[in-house]
Parts: structure tokens; C-alpha cells; sequence
């Protein structure tokens, strides 16, 4: 599987995270660039919560320059998801039990398997450059203890599929994934995206709860809208959310 063209590597054996890595690392990058760590001491999810890493999972942070305005440098959570779902089409063979869960994780048969953070890093308006960190469970699962009550159960690739897959060679499978879908990105826009991502939504038209730090909605989720909102229909009508956190 080859490398995609204008993308760096670093592989690093041990860093506290690849998101700090990556904002060290971001000022002296001549363009794109993926970090890849074999392990973290302070992995960090959303919010701030912590990223367990067991010994075999993955943990890598896309560093890019983007030109675009903020809001549209945030939609490339979908890219991201999109990525991910290809990568893993990619290492197993099979599309089956694979959903994308808004904002910003995958399931897999239900379970959350992997999940995205985006960082900006600059100063004021601007967005010198954007951090996308990705975890995914690859090997093992972490206990149940390091959950949010509610939240999605994990789950790893090797329990549920049985593939087993190095860091390093999901790192090559999501680099030419997320390369083709940046490239859509960037020529066509969020529409296409949008689209695909929608395909793949877990629970679309289902009811779901959508929690932030002070409301909690809940209400049939009947799509995203074009500036990648969670909207849901609910009695008052419909609401299109921009943040939170989602409940089955």
C-alpha cells in the first residue's frame, strides 16, 4: 500500500499526546504532515477527557494548513470520519456494522471504535493550522470505568472483526483514505461530503438525545445541515445544534 504524495510521516515510539506533539511540531512543517506515536502518557479525547491507549491501539494527529474560513476548516471532521470509515473497509475487507456517529467517532457493530478531535492552532481570527487527532481502538477496548455514564460501550477491531493491523499500517490506509476525501473536500466543497457522510450515519431518523454542558435535546435526528449541525425534529419544531454530546 503506497504512501500518498505531499503528506509527511513521523513515527515517534512515545510522546504525552500526538495532538501536543503535533502543535509543537506545526510551526516548522513545510506542509501536511501525520504524527503516529506507539504509545501516550496524556492522550486527551473531547472536552478535555482523558484518551486511554492500550499497548497495540492507535493514536496519530494530521497537521494541515487550511486556507478556508474557520467554520469551513471545522468540517473536516467529516472528512476525517469518512477517512476512517475507508480505512477500515480498507484493513478488514467488509463495510458491515460500520456507522459514523456525530460529531466525531465510528462504530462498529454498535460500539464506539474510534473517535476525532480538532484543534486550531493560531492566533486571533485566523487558523494557522488545524490539529485532527484520531484514536482508534485497534487491539483492545478500554474498561467500562473510563466511561461518561450513557455513553457508547467500546470496542476494538480485532474483537469484533477478528483483523489484526499494526499502527503503522492503519496509519497508511487512513493517509491515502483521508487524502482522497480531502482532495473531494477541497475541489467540490462539504456538499459531496455531506452526502457521504450522511449514508453512513448511525441513527438517522431515530430518536436521540444531544446533551452540552447546560441543555439536553431530544428528538427524531433528521440530518446535518450544510454547515455540519446536528439537526433534530423535535415537538417545538425542528433545532439544529452546533456542539454536544449524542445519547442513543
Amino acid at each position: 500500500m503506497r504512501w500518498p504524495d505531499g503528506y509527511d510521516r513521523i513515527v515517534l515510539n512515545e510522546v504525552d499526546s500526538t495532538m501536543a506533539e503535533a502543535a509543537r511540531r506545526a510551526p516548522a512543517l513545510a506542509g501536511p504532515a501525520w504524527v503516529l506515536a506507539l504509545a501516550q502518557t496524556a492522550g486527551r479525547g473531547r472536552r478535555g477527557r482523558p484518551w486511554v491507549m492500550p499497548k497495540g491501539n492507535f493514536a496519530a494527529t494530521l497537521v494541515l494548513r487550511p486556507t478556508e474560513a474557520p467554520g469551513q476548516v471545522a468540517l473536516r471532521s467529516f472528512v476525517a470520519s469518512l477517512a476512517l470509515y475507508d480505512a477500515f473497509v480498507a484493513v478488514t475487507g467488509r463495510t458491515g456494522g460500520l456507522a459514523l456517529k456525530w460529531p466525531n467517532d465510528v462504530l462498529l457493530n454498535g460500539g464506539k471504535v474510534a473517535g476525532i478531535l480538532l484543534e486550531s492552532l493560531g492566533t486571533g481570527q485566523g487558523v494557522a493550522h488545524l490539529a485532527i487527532g484520531i484514536g482508534v481502538n485497534l487491539a483492545a477496548a478500554p474498561g467500562a470505568e473510563e466511561l461518561e455514564p450513557g455513553a457508547v460501550r467500546p470496542v476494538s477491531l480485532v474483537a469484533e472483526t477478528g483483523t489484526a493491523v499494526t499502527p503503522e499500517d492503519f496509519l497508511t490506509a487512513l493517509a491515502l483514505a483521508y487524502a482522497d476525501w480531502e482532495a473531494r473536500f477541497v475541489t467540490y466543497g462539504f456538499g459531496p461530503v455531506r452526502t457521504a457522510w450522511l449514508s453512513r450515519a448511525a441513527r438517522l431518523g431515530a430518536v436521540i438525545t444531544a446533551r452540552t454542558g447546560t441543555t439536553e435535546t431530544t428528538g427524531s435526528f433528521e440530518t446535518v445541515d450544510d454547515t455540519g449541525n446536528l439537526v433534530l425534529k423535535t415537538p417545538k419544531g425542528r433545532v439544529a445544534i452546533a456542539a454536544a454530546d449524542v445519547f442513543f
